[in-house]
């Protein structure tokens, strides 16, 4: 398929998503993100001239090739197009220097960490092309609707970081330096950015130092990420700072939340009632 070229992500693209990428209620948000990375992002939106179908595709720092979005109208599947933009943006990601393209996550601005499996065509296009499967990630989703006082402050969880001398506070946009400073410093420059990014933002400190921050909204809707000082860790700040995150995500309109990412499966479980519901498949190929 001929015609492949480079499209600005507007109000026509947005509305693409929102049509084709049926299991995200966020779509035209996701498209917004990805068109607002990070400084210095090498990226690209192409497009089918009839703009039935669209692909976003970005490098990463480490010189690495990322398709980060397909959508397809649903009226003009079956004629190859998701493959036409597939191959577009590979040879795209081949003129940036990428030796390896994926179809996973670029932090810290992404729209999935791989392909959603219930996205079936995506994953048989990936597979299709010669992509290989070389991780699993998972989403978990608390249901803050149903959680009733769970979300409310916690007298005790309060009094046990007040014992330990440990403050909580919320970050306001344009305050989180420091924030994303320790997020730096104990993880990487993604965390920091998203941090900088998010709609809410909550930290914890003892004498003037951070012990660890959850963050919400950097990718649309979804908490996240959170982290802790390892000298911190058992004193119950993973647990406070995401309560006051999933409680303005309630207050915010949300009903369910994804919590994006995740690794430690068991403390959103047995914390919030979180289930494992989003699976993804990352996948990767060499560029020869």
């Amino acid at each position: 398929m001929s015609g492949i070229v480079p499209v600005t992500p507007d109000a026509r693209v947005e509305d693409l998503a929102a049509h084709a990428l049926w299991a995200d209620a966020e779509a035209p948000a996701l498209v917004k993100r990805l068109a607002t990375p990070p400084e210095g992002r090498r990226w690209t939106a192409l497009a089918t001239p009839d703009l039935d179908g669209v692909v976003f595709a970005s490098m990463s720092e480490s010189g690495m090739g990322h398709l980060d979005l397909i959508a397809v109208d649903p009226a003009a599947r079956g004629r190859g197009i998701g493959r036409a933009l597939a191959e577009a943006a590979q040879e795209w990601l081949r003129s940036q220097g990428a030796a390896e393209a994926r179809f996973a996550g670029n932090p810290p601005c992404y729209a999935w960490p791989g392909i959603d499996v219930r996205y079936t065509p995506a994953a048989c296009l990936a597979e299709s092309l010669g992509y290989d499967r070389y991780r699993v990630a998972w989403n978990m989703t608390a249901d803050v609707a149903a959680m009733g006082s769970l979300l409310d402050e916690d007298d005790v969880a309060s009094a046990r970081l007040a014992s330990a001398g440990v403050t909580v506070h919320a970050a306001a946009p344009g305050e989180r330096a420091a924030v994303a400073a320790f997020a730096r410093a104990h993880w990487n420059d993604a965390w920091a950015w998203e941090a900088e990014q998010a709609t809410g933002c909550h930290y914890a400190s003892r004498d003037g130092e951070i012990l660890g921050f959850a963050a919400w909204g950097s990718r649309p809707l979804w908490f996240g990420p959170m982290g802790t000082a390892e000298e911190a860790r058992g004193l119950g700040v993973g647990r406070v700072l995401a309560r006051r995150c999933l409680a303005e995500q309630r207050a915010a309109g949300l009903r369910q939340v994804q919590i994006g990412w995740v690794g430690p499966v068991r403390f959103y479980s047995l914390a919030f009632g979180a289930r494992v519901e989003r699976v993804f498949w990352l996948y990767r190929r060499a560029l020869g």
